[in-house]
């Protein structure tokens, strides 16, 4: 069964601590995003080895398969935005539509040694594209298919949240 889609902005997380998860965007500094990116992917394979890795806590939430299958598109996804952040004036990010792509890729059905694995090499991607970010380019911006607007160095902040959120809704 699909989950409702989630709706919410969640860019409010860049000003404010996260009630769920804990994470105060604000208290990380930009050369520390690489070793939490590889830090919390190190936490999931624990996850996925589960017994209960494909099952679903109710039927509005997604299976710790699901939800480390979406972190893994999202170290992809954000690797590519860091890219093209750095390579071109003031971009526009193309929408994704991570509910879709939950059902088109079947998240549910994947091996979660392999989603374990792919997530471990995406994070280590993501973790060289911002170490090589060098400090000038900090600044540098891009929009979001919704209109917001984001610095290399905001974007790195909102997208550590994902993966920290996530990491919360399947071992809180």
């Amino acid at each position: 069964m699909p989950i409702v889609p989630d709706s919410k902005n969640w860019t409010w997380v860049l000003d404010e601590t996260c009630t769920e998860c804990g994470l105060d965007t604000r208290t990380v500094a930009f050369p520390d995003l690489p070793a939490r990116v590889r830090a919390n992917a190190a936490a999931w394979p624990h996850v996925l080895e589960r017994s209960d890795a494909r099952v679903r806590p109710d039927e509005d939430t997604w299976s710790p398969l699901e939800y480390g299958a979406h972190v893994r598109d999202v170290f992809r996804i954000f690797d590519g935005r860091f890219r093209v952040m750095l390579t071109e004036d003031d971009p526009t990010f193309a929408n994704w539509d991570q509910d879709a792509t939950a059902i088109e890729d079947r998240y549910a059905e994947q091996d979660p040694a392999v989603v374990a694995a792919e997530l471990i090499e995406a994070a280590e991607t993501v973790a060289r594209t911002l170490e090589a970010v060098p400090p000038a380019a900090l600044g540098r911006t891009a929009l979001r298919s919704d209109g917001s607007r984001f610095t290399v160095e905001s974007l790195g902040r909102y997208f550590l949240h994902d993966p920290v959120h996530h990491l919360h809704d399947v071992t809180a």
